[in-house]
């Protein structure tokens, strides 16, 4: 087929993209928020990579972004960037990171050529370059700590890690603009677990200036990665104790009308494992999933009584309403606002194993960006999953997987 004929059939999926982009434009006005919700995840956040750019192509502008750990550095490059320039900053992020730290990549038609040829090929491919990544880190992000900890000796924190993520924080100051991070324009949220407390933080730019050691942090998984110190206190990896921050959006003290598009990357729902191989991989799918939807269940049940007090209160005459002190504390927890999330979940290709989340290739990461992309499209085709929500609760989620199952 000709580049020609390539153009002719593209252009009208690119004009009926265009056209029914603009009625998704108009129907997210609906909403006070546009939120969108990254959890952590390692090579396979460049799924959500290709999730950003179906929302950028459908101009849905969003007003807060959160994420943790891959999710929290794909935040800086989104809310670091003007939103023209979005999708080029993260393709060029994820170019360089999918490189290997010293040696040199394998030439882009001879990888190809291997993960296209056949299952077999292709798991050789990815097993060997999951083995780079351990042996040898990526290009701008993480290399081999030198020399490595001994397990018995005491370190300085900040050295006490496999890996040495010093190269990430000037890929991050290359790629994003950190004035526009703090200028207000985007509310940014990213989680991290205070290593001495235990207890999670979210770093948000409403009342913190956010520094690419925040973004760093995040993304702390032990015992890869070293804590990063933060004003005096050391933090690890949001997915220690929560890997979505999905609750920290729908959970804000103002409540308003909410649209998240929340990207996951691990299924909390699989098959049971059958290899030791594949024992490891489902672990870190139940391990990392966060119970997505058990959590959208329980938001859900928690709005609905929300709404339930509201109609209540309705019947109570209004000057009992503002006098009685439990009917003000009533009103201060009744909610008749409306949220709708429309969850993309991540689905594991036959050829990965439990090295997907280190497996840095470049064309399993076009495979995941695809993914996503697939993903976000089909999801806002579907009629009436962007509408404001009109049933007695006011919360509804989708699932476009869940939806076609």
């Amino acid at each position: 087929m000709s580049e020609s004929d390539n153009v002719a059939q593209s252009t009208p999926a690119k004009r009926g993209r265009a056209a029914s982009s603009r009625g998704h434009h108009e129907r997210c006005r609906d909403y006070e928020t546009v939120a969108l919700v990254l959890q952590g995840g390692g090579a396979l956040g460049a799924y959500q990579a290709g999730v950003l750019e179906g929302l950028q192509e459908a101009r849905i502008h969003l007003d807060w972004v959160a994420g943790i750990s891959i999710g929290a550095l794909n935040t800086a490059l989104i809310a670091g960037n003007a939103p023209e320039h979005r999708v080029t900053r993260l393709r060029e992020f994820w170019e360089t990171i999918c490189k290997p730290a010293f040696t040199p990549a394998l030439p882009a038609p001879f990888e190809h050529l291997m993960f296209s040829a056949s299952d077999a090929t292709r798991a050789m491919l990815t097993g060997l370059q999951a083995a780079s990544a351990a042996t040898q880190g990526q290009h701008g992000f993480f290399v081999p700590r030198v020399p490595a900890p001994l397990p018995w000796a005491e370190h300085a924190p900040d050295r006490v890690s496999w890996y040495d993520t010093t190269p990430l924080k000037a890929t991050l100051e290359r790629f994003c603009d950190f004035d526009r991070i703090n200028s207000g324009e985007t509310r940014v949220s990213v989680g991290a677990v205070n290593v001495t407390t235990g207890n999670f933080a979210y770093f948000d730019n409403t009342h913190t200036t956010l520094r690419p050691e925040h973004f760093i942090a995040s993304g702390a998984l032990p015992p890869g990665f070293a804590p990063v110190e933060i004003d005096g206190e050391f933090y690890w990896d949001g997915g220690v104790v929560s890997n979505t921050p999905l609750q920290q959006v729908l959970g804000a003290a103002q409540r308003r009308d909410t649209l998240v598009f929340q990207v996951d990357l691990w299924s909390a729902r699989g098959p049971v494992p059958n290899t030791m191989e594949s024992v490891t991989t489902r672990v870190k799918d139940i391990q990392y999933s966060s119970r997505t939807r058990l959590a959208t269940d329980m938001l859900q049940r928690e709005q609905r009584y929300r709404n339930l007090l509201r109609e209540l209160l309705e019947r109570v005459p209004k000057a009992t309403r503002e006098s009685d002190r439990l009917c003000k504390l009533a009103q201060d927890l009744s909610c008749s606002k409306r949220y709708n999330v429309l969850q993309l979940i991540y689905r594991q290709q036959k050829f990965e194993r439990g090295d997907k989340d280190y497996q840095f290739g470049h064309s399993t990461m076009r495979s995941h960006w695809q993914a996503g992309l697939t993903d976000i499209r089909n999801t806002l085709d579907k009629d009436g999953w962007l509408d404001l929500p009109t049933n007695q609760t006011g919360f509804v989620t989708h699932d476009i997987h869940r939806s076609d199952a």
